[in-house]
């Protein structure tokens, strides 16, 4: 299942690729140069769509990517801007996101709820430490208000465990995100919140960010609250840094997309 949400930039289809091995891959082909001089945001019969040169931009799959609102086509249309001499897929993540979402999830939004729900089956909020302190600290001050929120807001009572051991959460309360999921099935919103799940490590953080409940800032660092205190403890080198900045821009692509709906009333 998870084939349908690999970027599908043309290149070969790797099985559970996360963002992350997906931008590194991108770097790796010859990049085209830069063929085109004007880019512009149209409105047709389709929707906004983005033109290079007069032509609208396609999917791999050979689909015009029709978007949902100007601010959406805007998004892609400034990463076209940005390209120089030659272009950098590494640095569209909102081009490939909407790829992803049109030439992919579009054709199985059912697949894509399902793999969002099990990540919240095994949610990263759920599974505490219970030691150092300042750690069980910090995990209670990033993770209970994500908690707080998915029980008053989707009606969803979760376990916590300490340690990695499976625990199983309430069949209700997983079907809870499900029925959240499915009442607003867009493809570019499905999209964008695997690609927020699967970043974070949780369903909950994602579905809290697109919520407002979170900033962007507090579901970033709420997400990486034990990767930070491993980095306090131990440091971090460059190829971990580079990785890292790679997730926050993909993430940061896929919540910017989200926002575009609540710009355009949607």
């Amino acid at each position: 299942m998870r084939d349908i949400l690999n970027d599908l930039e043309g290149g070969p289809v790797h099985k559970d690729e996360d963002p992350v091995k997906r931008a590194q891959r991108l770097t790796k082909p010859v990049m085209p140069k830069r063929f085109y001089k004007d880019v512009a945001v149209v409105q047709n019969a389709v929707g906004w769509v983005v033109e290079l040169d007069g032509k609208a931009i396609r999917t791999p799959g050979q689909r015009v990517i029709a978007l949902p609102s100007e601010a959406a086509a805007a998004l892609v249309a400034d990463e076209f801007r940005a390209q120089e001499d030659v272009v950098n897929l590494a640095t569209m993540p909102a081009y490939r996101l909407v790829n992803t979402a049109v030439d992919g999830v579009a054709s199985d939004p059912q697949a894509v709820i399902e793999d969002i729900m099990r990540f919240a089956s095994s949610d990263l909020v759920f599974y505490r430490a219970d030691s150092p302190e300042k750690l069980v600290a910090l995990q209670a001050e990033g993770w209970d208000p994500v908690l707080d929120w998915a029980r008053t807001t989707l009606g969803a009572r979760f376990f916590l465990a300490e340690g990695v051991m499976h625990v199983e959460q309430p069949k209700e309360s997983v079907a809870a995100v499900g029925f959240h999921l499915k009442r607003d099935a867009d493809p570019f919103r499905l999209a964008s919140l695997h690609i927020m799940t699967s970043i974070a490590g949780s369903a909950l953080i994602a579905l809290a960010l697109e919520a407002g409940e979170l900033s962007f800032d507090g579901a970033w660092n709420a997400a990486h609250v034990d990767e930070d205190w491993n980095i306090a403890q131990w440091g971090e080198d460059e190829e971990a840094q580079a990785r890292r900045a790679f997730r926050r821009r993909d993430m940061q692509a896929a919540h910017a997309l989200l926002q575009t709906r609540a710009v355009d009333g949607q």
